[in-house]
Order: structure tokens, then C-alpha cells, then sequence
């Protein structure tokens, strides 16, 4: 078993994630008096049911579906932000992910300063991040900025250093949500090449997107969910075709 699976880079097992939502929220004492039987309804939100797959060292995934499938939350549970109610995740390799625009970012610091505080995270050592440093620089193009807080940069900017400083920590593994749709078209295409560039190079990339173009460019295989659980996996081209088919 243990030869079969060093293959993977990430198997996923029999996942089940599920969230409460509260109904009708008291936000005061007064309301917690007043509404005690009545208000702080909640209920149980089903949003990955039964997860199976096995992703190749190497392989670049889409994962694809409408907004709520649950795409971003097994993304979340593959970098354990979150963990699972029942079934497990394995990861082998170094892990970097882009999930949330800024995550681990201190408003107050400079984006020099972020870089060495992001880039620590990831694993890496001041060594590592002083050799490392000028690339991530020219990289994300924001060299005049770069010792300004980042409270001051746009979104997109935001985007420019998160992506140059993941890029740049040598992972295995890589994890990106839709935050490569923040930002202007030329670095977007810039981001982009660079992925193709890692694709070479034999990363394994999880991508959650609603560009099926990028999908069709970039993946080898696509994952479409709907409703929490595994609806098509396969073949980037005949998964897509099927995807827009039904959501036409």
C-alpha cells in the first residue's frame, strides 16, 4: 500500500466537511433575553459529502463548479486550515497555497517586511528568504513600493506579492483559488506563464477557478463538484465541455 501511494501527492479519503450556520443571530443581551428559545436557531450545512481522489506528483487539477460546490473548502482542508468531520487528507512534499488575498499578511509592516514574515511561514529560513528576496521583488513589479505598508496597496497589488513570495519558496505542492483574477491583465498573464513554467518543472498545482479557458490551457485532468460531492473527473477537455453543457 505504502508503494502504491508514493506516487501521490495528495489522496483524499472518504472526506466529509460539514459547517453550522446560525439563524437569526442574537447580537445583544437585551436579544439573548428577550429571544432566548426563539433566536440562535442554527443548522447543519453539508458542504463536502464523501470526497475520494488521488492526486499524481506533477499532476496540475481544476477543480470546477458554481459557486458553493465546495471548491474552496477542499482546498482549505488540504492546507489543514480547516480539517475534515470524517476521512483523512495525506500531503507529501512541501505545501504553498494562495487562498485568501493577504493571508498572513501584517497590515502595518512594509511588503519587505511581509515577504520575510510570509516567506517564514512557508518554511524558509532569513538565508533562504536574503537569497531569495530580490526575485520576489522583481517579480511582483513593486519595487517602488516595497517598503510601504501594505495597508497601502490595492488588491491587486496585494495579489502581486502573495503570488511572487509562493512561487518563490521552492514547494512541491502548490494550491491556488480564484485570487489570480484579482489584478491587471499583464501580470495576470505574467502569473500565468510562470505556472506553465512550474508545470515543467513537474509541481503538483491545485487550481480553483471559473476561467475555463485557464483550465483548458493550463490542467491535466479537472474535478467538476456540485452539491459537496464529486459530479465528472477526468480528462480536462471532455469534463469542461460537460461542465458548460449543463451550466449554460
Amino acid at each position: 500500500m505504502k508503494q502504491a501511494e508514493e506516487e501521490y501527492s495528495i489522496i483524499v479519503e472518504n472526506v466529509h466537511k460539514t459547517f453550522n450556520v446560525y439563524l437569526d443571530k442574537a447580537n445583544t443581551i437585551k436579544e439573548k433575553l428577550l429571544f432566548l428559545f426563539s433566536r440562535n436557531k442554527k443548522e447543519k450545512r453539508v458542504v463536502l459529502e464523501g470526497i475520494n481522489l488521488k492526486i499524481k506528483k506533477g499532476e496540475v487539477v481544476a477543480l470546477i463548479g458554481t459557486n458553493g460546490s465546495g471548491k474552496s473548502t477542499l482546498l482549505k482542508l488540504m492546507t489543514q486550515i480547516i480539517y475534515p468531520n470524517k476521512g483523512r487528507i495525506i500531503t507529501k512534499g512541501k505545501l504553498t497555497s494562495l487562498l485568501e488575498l493577504g493571508a498572513g499578511f501584517h497590515p502595518d509592516f512594509s511588503g519587505r517586511e511581509n515577504i520575510y514574515f510570509n516567506a517564514s511561514i512557508f518554511g524558509l529560513t532569513k538565508k533562504e528568504i536574503d537569497e531569495r528576496i530580490e526575485d520576489i521583488i522583481e517579480f511582483s513589479e513593486l519595487r517602488p513600493f516595497i517598503d510601504n505598508p501594505v495597508r497601502t496597496y490595492s488588491s491587486g497589488m496585494y495579489m502581486r506579492l502573495a503570488f511572487s513570495v509562493a512561487i518563490n519558496v521552492d514547494a512541491d505542492i502548490l494550491l491556488i483559488d480564484e485570487i489570480l483574477s484579482v489584478g491587471d491583465e499583464h501580470f495576470q498573464n505574467k502569473c500565468f506563464e510562470k505556472m506553465l513554467e512550474l508545470k515543467q518543472k513537474g509541481k503538483t498545482m491545485i487550481f480553483v477557478t471559473h476561467s475555463m479557458d485557464s483550465v483548458k490551457k493550463l490542467c491535466d485532468r479537472a474535478i467538476w463538484l456540485y452539491k459537496g460531492k464529486i459530479k465528472m473527473d477526468g480528462n480536462t477537455k471532455e469534463v469542461v465541455e460537460e461542465y458548460v453543457k449543463e451550466t449554460r
